[in-house]
């Protein structure tokens, strides 16, 4: 399996189109949009146990 990563710029790009769906949900949908993306993403990676470390390294430190 090859493992690749964003670079600064590509998560930079990442996290503006983020921000701007965000918004286009509006606040009483953007919980169940960022569900729905992790749901997609998690689908995309194919490793459960990967989006677990993942689910935990996200909540460390908020």
């Amino acid at each position: 399996m090859t493992t690749t990563s964003l670079t600064l710029d590509g998560l930079e790009t990442a996290y503006d189109a983020l921000a701007t769906a965000i918004d286009q949900a509006g606040p009483e949908r953007s919980e169940l949009f960022l569900v729905k993306l992790a749901l997609l993403q998690a689908q995309a990676l194919g490793d459960a146990r990967q989006f677990q470390q993942q689910l935990a390294t996200a909540l460390q430190d908020l």
